[in-house]
């Protein structure tokens, strides 16, 4: 009776353990591997492999136009260059997200934890980014005349590269208990966790998301109210008193469809963020998708991918210097020069 008892348990157990594969099978402290159909996980693969080739691929065009062509060189664009530059290595970072598709990580836990940092700076500056933004279209648009002063290539440049390095310091900053001790949170082999404590992660909600956002609002709806104001000064046709003030009206009418276009590019932003901030308001991840990774981080991961697509879009300039990229044109002596506006 006894042997009978312990055959079935040993063949219940054997059953079990045949329901899942270990991330790494010699180690009693692995863990486990997400088990899904042969063509279910190929097809995530291929999907997401896309995704973050495409999200480099389209980025890297977009920084290579702005750098390249010197009728590029202005300050709006360059902040789109920072923008670029942080959703580049997003799509850098998907690559090595897309291991975590299976629930395993195979890379140790040093590189778990450079992963990590990487992924929080790249937010915080897209985040910074995106303020940055917002202050140079509220410029343009609610004080056009003193743009040209207040705004210039040389001090956006410095503005980005501060927004960049103190992203950089604050992040490894409030991740330094990660780095002292790699794979210290991991429950078992093959887990790539990193935990900030509870007051630095309430100190980060509000400086990467709940101030920002704030700010980013505010002046985005002071920048629709002037918008609104000067469409209808337009529709009634109100004459200008002199030729200055003509030119300061044909300013506006560009400035506010450049700030149209990157308002797209704000709400599309925030719309892809907020879901991953609340839920990290929550305490956890509330939405699951068909991978390890909850669905909030992926779509935060693909707002960088629709980025570019929106320059194509609203952009005639990007347009024509992907033409001559792929042609290779930009090769020849000189093209730096050539006008795409």
């Amino acid at each position: 009776m006894y042997g009978d008892k312990a055959a079935r348990a040993r063949k219940s157990l054997l059953l079990l353990l045949m329901d899942y594969e270990l991330c790494f099978p010699q180690l009693n402290t692995s863990c486990r591997k997400e088990k899904r159909p042969h063509t279910e996980t190929v097809f995530i693969y291929i999907v997401l492999f896309s995704v973050a080739l495409l999200t480099a691929m389209l980025n890297l065009l977009v920084i290579t136009s702005i750098f390249h062509f010197k009728k590029l060189h202005t300050p709006t664009n360059f902040l789109i260059l920072s923008l670029a530059v942080s959703d580049f290595f997003v799509g850098f970072l998907m690559s090595f997200q897309i291991l975590l598709t299976n629930g395993c990580w195979l890379l140790g836990d040093i590189i778990c934890a450079l992963y990590s940092v990487l992924g929080f700076i790249v937010t915080s500056a897209s985040v910074g980014t995106m303020v940055l933004i917002s202050a140079d279209r509220y410029i343009a648009i609610c004080d056009p005349l003193h743009y040209s002063t207040k705004v210039t290539v040389r001090g956006v440049i410095h503005c980005t590269c501060l927004c960049w390095a103190c992203s950089i310091l604050y992040n490894i900053l409030i991740m330094k208990d990660n780095f002292k001790q790699p794979g210290k949170y991991k429950s078992c082999s093959g887990q790539c966790v990193t935990v900030i404590n509870y007051i630095a992660g309430i100190i980060d909600l509000f400086l990467t998301f709940i101030g920002p956002v704030t700010v980013i609002i505010v002046l985005y709806l002071r920048i629709f109210v002037v918008a609104v104001s000067h469409a209808r000064a337009m529709k009634a046709q109100i004459t200008v008193a002199t030729l200055q003030r003509s030119k300061v009206v044909h300013v506006k009418k560009s400035e506010i469809k450049a700030a149209r276009t990157l308002g797209v590019v704000v709400v599309v932003f925030l719309t892809c963020l907020c879901p991953y901030y609340c839920s990290s308001l929550v305490g956890k991840n509330v939405l699951f998708g068909i991978t390890s990774v909850p669905i909030e981080t992926w779509l935060f991961y693909f707002n960088s991918c629709l980025n570019p697509v929106i320059y194509v879009f609203c952009y005639p300039w990007f347009l024509k210097s992907i033409k001559l990229i792929a042609t290779f044109k930009i090769l020849q002596h000189d093209s730096g020069e050539t006008n795409i506006l």
